[in-house]
C-alpha cells in the first residue's frame, strides 16, 4: 500500500502539462495465477481499489479480449487473478529525462556533460565535500548527493554501498513494427505478467514495441577498487562493453519470444530488432534508499531503485529534498534509512538467485533472427 500510495501521487504529477506528454495512460493489464503471484495480484487489485483506482476484474477470456483494440489477437492469457488498472500506463524515459534536463536549466543549475567520477573528495577533516573527476577536476558542495544508480555499489564501496545494494542485469528486448502495424497496436494496453515477470509496452512513436522480463537477473562481479574485498556486480553497457555491451543472455532470447508469443502470437515471428541489458540498484527488502552517510554529513545517497524507480520520477526528488530538510514523515524516513540496511547484502532475500553474466553466452545477431517459437 505504502508504494501504491505513492504511484497514485506521481500518476497525478505525470498528468501535468510541464511532462510534455512523456506519460501515455494507456492501462495496465496484471496477469496472476492461482500460486503466490495470484494472492499478490489480489491484493494489488485491493490497494488499487481501496485508492479509488479505476481497476476492473478481468473475469473470463471475453472480458480480457475487451480490453484490446478491436481485431488484436491475444494468446494464452489466462483470466485468472486477472484485472486491468485503467490509472496506469508507460512514460518515454529518454523524452522525461530530457524534460528534466531542462527544467534543471531553467531552475539555474548547471549540467556537466561528460564528466566522469573517479571518486569522492575529504576535506581536511576526512568527511566527503565533493567529487573528483577523471580529468583530476576536484568539485565542492554543501551536499553531494549520490544518485549513481546501479553504479552505485562499485562506485561506492568504501561507503558500504556494496554492502546495501547489488546491480542486477534484466533482460529487454524490442522489435520494430510497419506503420500499419503499429497502427493497429497503438491503443494496447501495458500488459505485466506476475507469474513469468514478462512485461511488455504498447509501441513507441518510432513504431517499436519494447518487452522485458523482471527476475533476479544477471550479475556481472569485476574486481573492487576497495583493496581486499570481494568483486562488486557492475553494469556491462554499450558504453564499456562495446557493441556487445547491449547484448542479453541465449536462454532469455528464447523466454522473451515465447512469452511474447504466448500474449501477441500474430507479433512473434517478428525478429528483435535491439536488446540490452537493464541495471538495476536491488536492496535487500526493494526499499529505496534516502538519507545521508552516517560518517559522512554531507553525503547524501537517493538510491536502491530495485527496479520499481522510474515511475516514481515527478516525485522521487521530495523524498532527497525531505531528508535534507528533515520533513520526511516517519514512515519513508524509516523505509529509506540507511541504517536499515547494514550488514552483508543477502541476496536470498531479493528473491530468486541472480545468475552470473557470461560473455560466450551472449546472443549476437544470428540469435535475435531466428525466428522459430514452440
Amino acid at each position: 500500500m505504502f508504494y501504491a500510495r505513492l504511484a497514485t501521487l506521481a500518476i497525478a504529477e505525470w498528468r501535468k502539462p510541464e511532462w510534455k506528454g512523456t506519460y501515455h495512460e494507456s492501462g495496465v493489464v496484471v496477469l496472476g495465477d492461482e500460486s503466490a503471484t495470484g494472492t499478490y495480484s489480489d491484493a494489488s487489485f485491493d490497494n488499487c481499489k481501496a485508492l479509488g483506482c479505476r481497476v476492473e476484474p478481468l473475469k473470463d477470456t471475453s472480458a480480457v479480449a475487451g480490453v484490446f483494440p478491436a481485431g488484436i489477437t491475444t494468446g494464452h492469457i489466462k483470466a485468472t487473478n486477472v484485472y486491468i488498472n485503467r490509472d496506469g500506463g508507460w512514460a518515454a524515459a529518454s523524452e522525461a529525462v530530457e524534460v528534466v534536463a531542462e527544467q534543471v536549466r531553467k531552475l539555474g543549475g548547471t549540467i556537466v556533460n561528460d564528466a566522469k567520477v573517479k571518486t569522492l573528495h575529504k576535506d581536511e577533516d576526512g568527511k566527503v565535500d565533493g567529487v573528483i573527476l577523471a580529468s583530476g577536476r576536484v568539485m565542492t558542495a554543501d551536499i553531494v548527493v549520490a544518485a549513481a544508480g546501479s553504479w552505485t555499489p562499485a562506485l561506492l564501496p568504501e561507503y558500504g554501498a556494496a554492502q546495501r545494494m547489488v546491480a542486477t542485469g534484466q533482460s529487454v528486448a524490442t522489435i520494430q513494427l510497419t506503420e500499419e502495424e503499429a497502427e493497429r497496436y497503438r491503443a494496447i494496453p501495458v500488459v505485466l505478467d506476475f507469474a513469468s515477470g514478462w512485461y511488455g509496452f504498447p509501441p513507441n512513436k518510432d513504431n517499436i514495441m519494447k518487452m522485458a522480463i523482471h527476475h533476479a537477473g544477471y550479475t556481472n562481479p569485476q574486481e573492487s577498487s576497495l583493496p581486499g574485498t570481494a568483486p562488486i556486480s557492475t553494469p556491462r553497457t554499450v558504453v564499456d562493453g562495446g557493441a556487445p555491451g547491449v547484448a542479453i543472455a541465449k536462454e532469455m532470447v528464447k523466454e522473451l519470444r515465447q512469452q511474447f508469443k504466448d500474449v501477441y502470437p500474430e507479433l512473434a515471428k517478428k525478429p528483435f530488432n535491439f536488446t540490452r541489458m537493464c541495471w538495476y540498484t536491488d536492496t535487500p527488502d526493494s526499499d529505496w534508499i534516502f538519507d545521508f552517510h552516517p560518517d559522512h554529513p554531507k553525503l547524501l545517497f537517493a538510491t536502491g531503485g530495485s527496479g520499481h524507480g522510474f515511475k516514481f520520477l515527478p516525485t522521487l526528488g521530495s523524498f532527497a529534498l525531505g531528508r535534507i530538510e528533515g520533513t520526511l514523515d516517519a514512515e519513508a524516513a524509516g523505509r529509506f534509512a540507511w541504517s536499515k540496511s547494514t550488514g552483508k547484502l543477502d541476496m536470498s532475500r531479493i528473491g530468486q538467485e541472480a545468475k552470473l553474466l557470461v560473455v560466450e553466452e551472449l546472443a549476437g545477431p544470428d540469435d535475435l533472427e531466428v525466428i522459430d517459437v514452440e
